[in-house]
């Protein structure tokens, strides 16, 4: 297996956690440290990806009504549509590079697919894929979200999977773009409160088997040159 690091961001706003996910990109990509995986939970954050064609038409709140729920809006350069982070989802950015995975875009995102049901089995719960639709459903409701970028074969961005978010704040947005189809939890499914801590352990070894990657924890210092970024720009 490639070793790879694996560094829990905690709770952070979106903005930092992007810059982070530039700076560990240009690393990976002039070999100072190898594969990257970040884990985080965002406060809450809508995310337009380059799916959405520059367009806000799958945003259904106003500005004043995302100022009153406290909610970002940004702009990415991920694939994919419009998404929705918060606290109490599992966001997973892996920092890799593409050229130890055989360049196989479609094969990776298939890979994130995989690591997630495996984890989902862990806690008894049964997903399956909805093509062509990217991600992983239950029936047919969304669980997991996943929105890619890859340059000169590193990626950025990843997969969110909803632990026990704030499903009402789906509301807001169509999510991925997607009209027919809902959303939902490990919470909604099991019936029960899910504690966000015990699922990273099982994602993160998910992710080492389907990648090959022997993750060993660090921290943001260990990346060269640490310091806190600035924080991206938002589309509000």
């Amino acid at each position: 297996m490639n070793p790879g690091w694996v560094i829990d961001l905690g709770t952070m706003r979106y903005g930092p956690a992007w810059e982070w996910q530039r700076r560990a990109a240009e690393g990976v990509l002039r070999q100072e440290h190898p594969d990257i995986l970040f884990l985080v939970e965002h406060p809450p954050v809508y995310t337009v990806g380059r799916g959405a064609r520059g367009s806000l038409e799958n945003l259904l709140w106003d500005a004043e009504r995302l100022a009153a729920e406290g909610i970002e809006l940004f702009e990415v350069d991920r694939g994919g549509d419009i998404t929705y982070h918060g606290p109490g989802q599992l966001v997973a950015y892996p920092i890799l590079d593409l050229n130890r995975q055989g360049r196989d875009l479609h094969g990776y995102l298939r890979n994130l697919e995989a690591a997630i049901m495996e984890t989902l089995s862990v806690f008894g719960i049964a997903s399956r894929r909805l093509p062509p639709h990217t991600g992983v459903w239950v029936g047919e409701e969304k669980i997991a979200a996943i929105g890619v970028k890859a340059s000169r074969w590193i990626t950025q961005h990843g997969l969110a999977l909803n632990v026990d978010p704030k499903l009402e704040h789906f509301a807001g947005i169509i999510p991925c773009g997607i009209r027919d189809k809902g959303v939902t939890s490990m919470r909604a499914v099991l019936g029960r409160p899910v504690d966000l801590n015990s699922v990273k352990p099982h994602l993160t070894a998910a992710l080492g088997r389907v990648l090959g990657i022997a993750w060993e924890p660090r921290r943001l210092e260990d990346l060269n040159g640490a310091e806190p970024p600035l924080s991206a720009e938002s589309a509000s």
